[in-house]
């Protein structure tokens, strides 16, 4: 029995296909351990995190707080997959500066919410304040759903359970426009550094994260 228990728990542990390291995918958590990443303006991650069985969870939103990757992307394609607890939510940000009170103010937020489409709410997958979708594929609360955002020179795409929710280009008229319109409008360098960190929000639920990879592009 203590052999089949240690079988499984390895099984759990993120992996590589072969596909995708010849497509140049890399993992961005071992399942193991906290290396590569670490809170926002800390050298280490907190407490409110836990790692287990190959998944990084929000055990404790009071305390977790956001956390940052060690490297610094440009362009990427990234994949993860996320659980939410009940009424639950957290965000995945990129191009995320070291500088700012505050992760969101320089990185755009990919929203992750566990909440029925709704006129005026940000639910999963919706580029905070930015974009929306007229889909919504997000499986409920306990259920692993998969995000997939691809940050590239000439287009940015999110999509959730292989849907995909919406395009659109960094620096467009129509980008600007949008963010003139929002709340991250104060902020001179939100969404304009074209490299940062990867964050992942970690003071507003319990929400668990595995298999997270990505893909670095060549300009």
């Amino acid at each position: 029995m203590l052999a089949a228990v240690a079988v499984f728990a390895i099984a759990q542990l993120p992996m590589l296909t072969a596909e995708e390291k010849r497509a140049g995918w890399k993992l961005l958590f071992d399942g193991k351990t906290s290396a590569g990443w670490k809170n926002f303006k800390s050298d280490k991650l907190s407490a409110g995190w836990q790692i287990k069985d190959g998944v990084l969870t929000i055990a404790d939103a009071g305390t977790a707080g956001d956390i940052v990757s060690d490297e610094k992307f440009e362009w990427f394609e990234l994949k993860l997959e996320f659980n939410l607890g009940k009424g639950q939510n957290s965000g995945v940000m990129y191009h995320v500066a070291d500088d700012g009170d505050a992760v969101w103010h320089s990185g755009p937020e990919i929203q992750l919410y566990d909440h029925p489409k709704q006129e005026g709410i940000q639910t999963s997958g919706m580029l905070y304040e930015l974009y929306s979708s007229p889909v919504d594929t997000a499986k409920p609360s306990g259920q692993w759903n998969e995000l997939r955002i691809l940050v590239s020179p000439k287009v940015c795409t999110t999509w959730v359970n292989g849907t995909k929710y919406y395009d659109y280009v960094l620096g467009s008229e129509d980008f600007k426009a949008r963010v003139a319109k929002s709340k991250f409008a104060q902020y001179p360098n939100f969404g304009k550094l074209g490299k940062g960190r990867i964050a992942i929000q970690g003071d507003h639920g319990n929400v668990s994260f595995r298999n997270i990879k990505i893909r670095p592009i060549k300009n």
